[in-house]
């Protein structure tokens, strides 16, 4: 399923007005990158954004194996994780050291190879397989590290982990990194880069052999490629750039610890990945930032921010397996062919649906919280606190209503909406048939 929902759209750069696109788009990233502290620039707002973009390279770096390649891993938060720590132990050998210090500019680079390494070995023994095989060797490969580190404390750091200064030696350039705006846009630097070296890969020949080994590994070996070779070089290039997020994220919080190479983390960039989209390259920098959205503030508001995190995956799952690129990207399409007046009344009605339940069921959840945890728990305490007894009965009756109306109404919604927005996918490739005749 997720390699049918991927596609590929390569930027010829023989094309003036797609090249003038990519360098457009890139010219936006970067802005925005420069821009945004400007606007939230408080040290907390920095360190959430420096951990959204440490997220995004561990995102795109997973998409590498999913997206790209059609590898399925339960277990890429492994190297990560080793990045973390060898960025660690990279900080403190380097404010030991008597005479020349790495920069710290220079030190994701230990995070990275660190991950390469382990991906040599480990993937050597990983890509023997693919599919559900893979799947479960990348899984075990995982809880087999993150019980190691707590076997091994000396090295790992049981569960206090490895501490490190980011403000050893003499400046660099004049920055210390001490103030948070600077680690961010030390972060945000390494952030851009390794972007961009992701996206160069995936329009190599090896990325476009990596696409046919995903699509169609039988076919690929048919013409003559080895595709244990392709995927075990995919997945080497992966784990570099997961050991560089890992290396920055140790840069950004100045400790490491066994949890960075749990299978939580590990699951946390197959969620974000998928629900931003694993067919598109944007996709996992979308589901990065809302990933980290919501694992850092709807966690401030209510204690059931998990729940809500799984319910949005297992939909995207069964409704939007395209993600929210895919999303965007066949709306755009529409949109560009002018027909999306024609599917404005019926997208309309099918997100005016979505939105009721949604606004119910977090009412009942909410509900449901408070009575099995107490209101001092809940996001609604402030309101349950003022609620009489007849009028929390309204809440709960309310909340049901709400749901069942939604139900009822988007079941009828999505039905016509499916078919107004075939018919305009219809005339759109009719459309591009006749004129590339």
């Amino acid at each position: 399923m997720i390699a049918s929902a991927v596609a590929s759209a390569p930027l010829p750069l023989q094309s003036w007005p797609r090249a003038y696109q990519w360098v457009l788009t890139w010219s936006l990233a970067v802005a925005a990158t420069l821009l945004v502290p400007l606007v939230f620039n408080n040290n907390a707002s920095l360190t959430f954004l420096s951990q959204m973009a440490t997220m995004i390279v561990f995102c795109l770096s997973y998409n590498l194996l999913m997206g790209q390649g059609g590898m399925l891993s339960f277990g890429h938060a492994l190297y990560s994780g080793m990045g973390a720590y060898f960025t660690i132990y990279a900080m403190n050998w380097a404010a030991a050291a008597t005479g020349w210090k790495m920069p710290l500019v220079f030190v994701p680079l230990a995070g990275g190879l660190a991950g390469m390494v382990f991906g040599v070995v480990l993937g050597y023994v990983a890509t023997k397989k693919a599919g559900t095989a893979f799947a479960m060797i990348t899984l075990g490969l995982g809880e087999l590290a993150h019980a190691a580190a707590q076997m091994f404390p000396r090295f790992f750091g049981g569960e206090s982990g490895v501490a490190a200064s980011r403000t050893y030696g003499e400046p660099f350039l004049g920055l210390s990194f001490g103030p948070q705006i600077q680690v961010y846009y030390l972060i945000a630097g390494w952030t851009l880069l390794s972007a961009f070296l992701m996206y160069a890969f995936t329009q190599t020949p090896l990325g476009r052999i990596a696409n046919a080994v995903r699509d169609n590994a039988e076919r690929a070996e048919f013409v003559g490629y080895d595709t244990r070779k392709v995927r075990y070089i995919v997945f080497i290039v992966a784990t570099f750039f997961a050991g560089v997020s890992g290396g920055l994220a140790a840069i950004n919080f100045e400790i490491v610890s066994a949890e960075s190479m749990s299978a939580l983390r590990s699951a946390d960039a197959l969620i974000f990945t998928f629900i931003g989209g694993a067919g598109y390259f944007l996709g996992p920098v979308l589901g990065a930032i809302l990933g980290s959205f919501l694992n850092a503030k709807l966690s401030d508001y209510t204690v059931a921010w998990q729940l809500y995190l799984g319910a949005l995956f297992v939909l995207f799952v069964m409704y939007a397996p395209a993600g929210v690129a895919g999303i965007v990207a066949g709306n755009w399409r529409v949109l560009r062919a002018g027909m999306f007046r024609r599917v404005l009344p019926q997208w309309l009605m099918v997100v005016g649906a979505a939105l009721v339940l949604v606004v119910g069921a977090v009412i009942l959840v909410e509900l449901c919280y408070a009575v099995t945890l107490g209101s001092d728990r809940a996001a609604v305490v402030k309101l349950l606190a003022e609620l009489s007894q007849p009028q929390a009965a309204a809440l709960w009756a309310a909340g049901v209503a709400l749901v069942v109306a939604g139900l009822f109404v988007l079941q009828k919604a999505r039905r016509v909406f499916r078919q107004a927005w075939n018919a305009a996918q219809g005339e759109i490739n009719d459309a591009q048939a006749g004129g590339a005749r």
